[in-house]
Formats: C-alpha cells, sequence, structure tokens
C-alpha cells in the first residue's frame, strides 16, 4: 500500500464519521464543529485528486466564513434543544428509511461496477509546474460558459428576490427619508429667540 492510499482511506475513514457525527449529535455547536471536520477532511482527499484549487477555496469559504458565520448564529439564538428532541423518534423510521434508500442508490450509481480501474485508466500525473486553477478556468470559461452563465444568473435572480422579499413595506415601521434629510437647512430646525436681560438685585 502506497502512501498516498493510506492517506486516502485515512481522510475517508474520518470523513464518514464526522458525517455520521454530524446528524446524530444533540448539540448544535457540537455538529457544527464536527462539520468543520468534516469539510477539512474533503479538502484532503480532494489534494490526494489533485484538486488543490477546490480543496484550498473549500477551507477558506466553508470553515472560515460560513462555518465561523453558522457558529455565532447557532451560539448567539439559545436554541432549545428540548423542543427539537421532541419528534426525534417519531420521525426516526421515516429518516432511516429514506437513508437506507440513498446509500442503496449510490452503491448502485458509484458502485464497483461503473467505477474503478478497469472502467477508467487511472489519471496521468501531472507535473510539478502543472496550474490546477488555470486549468480549471480554461474549462470553466470554454466548455462550460453558458452553464457558468446560466448559474450567475439565477444566483442573480435568487438576490434580487430575497432582497425583494425582506424591503417590504410596512405601515407601522417608521423610516426616514435620506433625501428630505439632506435638503433641511438650519433656519428650519433652530430658532433663536432672544430675550431681555433681567436686573440683578440691589
Amino acid at each position: 500500500m502506497t502512501f498516498e492510499l493510506f492517506l486516502f482511506y485515512v481522510f475517508s475513514a474520518a470523513l464518514l464519521y464526522a458525517a455520521t457525527m454530524v446528524i446524530t449529535q444533540r448539540n448544535s455547536v457540537h455538529s457544527a464543529l464536527f462539520l468543520v471536520l468534516a469539510f477539512c477532511c474533503a479538502a484532503g482527499v480532494w489534494l490526494l485528486a489533485e484538486a488543490e484549487f477546490l480543496a484550498i477555496v473549500l477551507i477558506l469559504v466553508y470553515v472560515g466564513a460560513v462555518m465561523v458565520l453558522f457558529l455565532f448564529v447557532v451560539m448567539m439564538l439559545d436554541v432549545d434543544q428540548a423542543s427539537d428532541r421532541a419528534g426525534y423518534m417519531k420521525y426516526a423510521p421515516v429518516g432511516v428509511l429514506i437513508a437506507v434508500v440513498l446509500a442503496i442508490e449510490l452503491m448502485l450509481v458509484v458502485g464497483p461496477g461503473n467505477f474503478g480501474l478497469d472502467k477508467f485508466a487511472s489519471p496521468i500525473p501531472h507535473a510539478a509546474d502543472y496550474s490546477n486553477t488555470k486549468e480549471l478556468g480554461r474549462v470553466l470559461y470554454t466548455v462550460y460558459m453558458y452553464p457558468f452563465e446560466l448559474a450567475a444568473v439565477i444566483l442573480l435572480v435568487a438576490i434580487i428576490a430575497a432582497i425583494g422579499l425582506t424591503l417590504r413595506k410596512r405601515p407601522q415601521t417608521r423610516y426616514q427619508d435620506p433625501a428630505k434629510q439632506v435638503q433641511v437647512k438650519a433656519a428650519d430646525r433652530v430658532r433663536i429667540v432672544k430675550m431681555a436681560t433681567e436686573k440683578k438685585w440691589s
């Protein structure tokens, strides 16, 4: 067994363990921390597959930004654990059934009958000066240019829809018009009153 294959089994086992702990932990903070571990292990697997750019993006974006924000929100909300576990056993059989069906589908799709060295040849090792980022950009903006642009348009529509939903005008909400605030003059807001001075008592 080569060292690369040994690392693959180590990262894969840690990834499966972390993913299992994410859905079985009762504490939301612990689940989020195990999800961070799962992301790190997945990045290690991608590094072994020579997908360095995707591995770095996974660490920087998901672990460094998204999960930190998620942890902050979970810790600030003070989620009631008892109410969340109230219907756990009620829906447990349905969840187990769905998990078994998904596992069977995954084994049928990515099983040894469809994947393996007998179906696909081992990838050719690249030279030290090979740029994974350059190759990914070339494929993304040439072969998959139209799907990439379509995904960008869909995300733009989703952002506009989210902004439109959050900017609903409510009658009871008080707000100020910045344009009217800029046009206000000091004479309109401040009135100086001159009063006669009083005489001192003798």
